[in-house]
């Protein structure tokens, strides 16, 4: 070999040896704490839970232009043996370097975010545990991550699927069942658990994205004589109360605490053996990422007894109250009610009701609702508003910091509440007969709490999406896809796409060209503006 190409091929090596590391990094943590323009490459968008784009290609004077570009549908293989709506698409899509990513029960799949086509599928094993369904995947530099419904958290490498590592994160066999996208912060890896089934606790884990080892583990329910075990009569309601941690938190890097929203107590209806309040259940919760310490807490439904769990999304963001700058957290509850916190000091600011609820006498010094005996379940049947579906369920909302207003899609509806056990129950030990009303959505006044205007949607089915664009997009149950106008809900375009959307719309700029991409009972479906 000769001087010269002794020389070349040394020279190649070092710049093949220099471009490695930022190759090999799909996806740069920094990038999920940024406002999402190129890539959705977290649950929400970015930390902050708004699922507000800055991206303004389509806005209110172009919209109408609209059209299809592509429709993916998943593998038969994928789907095939998913009754019901657990083979919907109730996965928000990651768009990572023009691939996008999504799930459902027991299946991951890489697709080409500009023409639809199919890169690669991953199947997981079938399993007895519950398939409810899969909130989406989680992304860390190379790695996708998963949580399957029999709760193992599975790494795939995102150039093919293959498989990198599987570590349980709870035991199916106790009746858990995982659902949630996990939340990347730095070097931890936030999962959380469902299950209602047999009274275990819920809890948080972070684990290590390299290798799947638990880093810390926080359990909703107190132990004996720590802080909040107080509010449970006895060790073994602690033991066994519930407080499932299903759907994905948001995370403020400033402050470095990540918010999580805490499911119902068990038994769910059947109250008489878990006297008190109940903490940690029903709760919003800061906990520190890097130890799992909690740094503060905020109780919305003190002694849930209606199925109401706290896990709707607590969206944070920086705006005025009272004339003050502060740091903001706001959730539209479950159980009717929005609240707002200061999210540095969990400091309760407002409470207001965004449906009619018929179970609460008012609200306590703290802004809690004041729950009303009568609306207990009972034998004979208790007629409550909300449902146990809730007023407002797992749909993910958006706050728009140009119009300052918080947008979640809600239902006036009803249930009759039976008790059929008491004492020692587990499980419901209940049961309710639901008489739900049309759908709407619904803009709420952050600083006041009143709803600024509605837009009937039929039922509720899909979440939201705001952009910087002036608009707000949705589902209704007549198939179409929807923008409405951020001030006023005015409809400013509808797409009928046969089919009701099922999560989170995502957008995204392309090669220049922005993308408006979502899925469906069946379908993934991307719109975006004619090419010049």
């Amino acid at each position: 070999m000769s001087h010269q190409v002794k020389m070349l091929f040394a020279l190649g090596v070092l710049v093949l040896a220099a471009a490695e590391p930022y190759s090999a990094q799909q996806l740069p943590a920094a990038s999920i704490g940024q406002p999402p323009r190129s890539a959705w490459p977290t649950y929400n968008g970015d930390y902050s839970g708004r699922r507000f784009s800055p991206l303004t290609q389509i806005n209110a004077s172009n919209v109408s232009k609209l059209e299809k570009v592509w429709t993916y549908h998943p593998s038969n293989a994928g789907v095939a043996g998913l009754g019901g709506f657990a083979g919907w698409i109730k996965s928000t899509p990651l768009e990572v370097n023009g691939v996008l990513y999504f799930s459902i029960p027991d299946n991951v799949w890489a697709v080409d975010a500009r023409t639809g086509h199919e890169l690669w599928h991953y199947k997981y094993p079938p399993s007895k545990a519950t398939h409810i369904g899969s909130r989406g995947v989680a992304m860390w530099g190379d790695w996708l991550y998963f949580e399957s419904p029999d709760c193992n958290l599975i790494s795939l490498n995102a150039k093919d699927g293959t498989v990198r590592w599987q570590k349980q994160i709870a035991d199916p066999k106790l009746e858990y069942f995982c659902t949630m996208s996990p939340l990347v912060v730095r070097n931890h890896l936030v999962v959380g658990v469902g299950g209602d089934s047999l009274d275990n606790p819920g809890y948080l884990e972070s684990r290590d994205p390299e290798t799947g080892d638990a880093q810390w583990h926080w359990n909703v329910e107190p132990k004996p004589g720590e802080p909040g075990s107080e509010t449970w009569p006895d060790i073994e309601s602690m033991s066994h109360g519930g407080g499932m941690t299903w759907m994905t938190g948001t995370y403020d890097p400033e402050l470095n605490l990540i918010y999580w929203g805490t499911g119902n107590p068990n038994p769910v209806h059947a109250s008489a053996a878990r006297k008190g309040d109940n903490l940690w259940t029903c709760s919003i919760v800061a906990l520190n990422p890097d130890t799992g310490k909690m740094a503060w807490y905020y109780q919305v439904s003190p002694h849930d007894t209606h199925d109401w769990d706290a896990v709707q999304t607590p969206v944070l963001f920086d705006a005025p109250f009272q004339g003050k700058p502060r740091k903001l957290v706001a959730q539209g509850s479950r159980n009717g009610y929005f609240f707002l916190l200061d999210r540095a000091t969990g400091e309760h600011l407002l409470t207001a009701p965004f449906i009619e609820p018929n179970w609460s006498l008012g609200l306590n010094a703290k802004g809690q609702p004041i729950p009303d005996p009568k609306k207990e379940p009972s034998r004979d049947g208790t007629l409550v508003a909300p449902s146990s579906n809730g007023a407002t369920n797992w749909f993910p909302p958006t706050f728009d910091p140009q119009s300052g207003l918080f947008y979640l899609n809600a239902s006036q509806n009803w249930s009759i509440f039976y008790l059929t056990a008491e004492g020692k129950a587990e499980g419901f030990a209940g049961r309710d007969d639901f008489l739900n009303f049309a759908g709407t959505l619904e803009a709420i006044d952050y600083q006041t709490g009143a709803v600024r205007w509605k837009h009937d949607i039929g039922g509720v089915v899909a979440g939201l999406l705001s952009t910087a664009g002036g608009l707000v997009f949705d589902g209704d149950t007549s198939g179409n896809l929807i923008a409405v106008d951020p001030a006023t809900g005015a409809t400013l375009w509808h797409a009928n796409i046969g089919q009701n959307l099922t999560n989170g719309p995502i957008t995204f700029e392309l090669d220049g060209r922005q993308f408006l991409v979502f899925g469906t009972t069946n379908a993934l479906v991307a719109f975006a503006l004619p090419k010049p």
